[in-house]
């Protein structure tokens, strides 16, 4: 994009000022040493944070590519960081380490997150599906959404689950993210039952046939009741998605 060219149909009343703004956040890409390009701006175009997927990354790039998110926009998330990828972190900034999800959160003095009024809630059917749940929470959390986790509640004890979701239903959440794994009953059985959106989060837990999660999803996708449904440990999707639902249906309440 020519910032120039743009700036003079600007001034010369061939653009508005809201498509002039849409282009410069569309054009707004920084480039790192051939290795990576930086959207500060995606939060402000599509609601949903910039994330860097840590997997696979060599840790001295990795920590190069967060401190550039942390230069442009105040804070670095990343995902499925390793012990490795965490300690050269640890080097370069002080790092907010979540061991359960695997996610590291760099900020710079005096970034926040401000609330945005929306609020969901997270319910696992089982311990092994926490890890998950957490990217979820993290994520959703980034995007100033207010969380109620709800753990270990799974279909084999069905009977957990119903005093917790009647209190976070009476705290007004706006959408639910369910994860489970092996069978993956519970989300089918949330949606039945609630008046908001709810995402089902396939968990790779199970074993033998339909292992990995691979039941969990197909349960979700052949579900009887209406939910929408992400991949396999796709805690990160789940979460903003869950949270984006919460902050438009938060913003529609400011304005009524």
């Amino acid at each position: 994009m020519d910032l120039n060219s743009l700036l003079e149909r600007l001034k010369n009343g061939d653009i508005e000022v809201e498509e002039a703004s849409k282009q410069i956040r569309l054009g707004n890409i920084h480039t790192l040493s051939e290795i990576s390009n930086i959207d500060p701006y995606r939060m402000k175009r599509t609601g949903i944070p910039e994330a860097i997927f840590s997997e696979g990354k060599n840790p001295d790039d990795l920590a190069n590519i967060a401190m550039e998110h942390l230069k442009h926009e105040g804070r670095a998330i990343l995902t499925r960081v390793s012990d490795e990828q965490l300690t050269v972190l640890e080097q370069k900034h002080k790092v907010e380490w979540n061991k359960y999800a695997g996610i590291a959160i760099l900020r710079a003095d005096g970034f926040q997150v401000d609330k945005t009024g929306g609020a969901i809630g997270i319910i696992t059917a089982g311990t092994v599906d926490v890890p998950v749940a957490e990217e979820a929470r993290i994520i959703a959390q980034e995007m100033g959404v207010t969380v109620h986790t709800i753990y270990d509640v799974g279909a084999a004890g069905i009977h957990r689950l119903f005093p917790p979701l009647g209190d976070i239903i009476e705290k007004g959440v706006d959408a639910i993210v369910v994860a489970a794994g092996r069978e993956g009953t519970l989300p089918t059985i949330v949606s039945g039952i609630v008046d908001v959106p709810v995402i089902g989060l396939p968990v790779s837990s199970g074993y033998g046939a339909g292992g990995g999660g691979t039941a969990a999803l197909h349960t979700m996708l052949q579900s009887c009741s209406v939910l929408s449904v992400v991949n396999i440990d796709a805690g990160f999707v789940a979460g903003a998605f869950a949270a984006r639902i919460a902050n438009v249906v938060a913003e529609a309440r400011c304005k009524e």
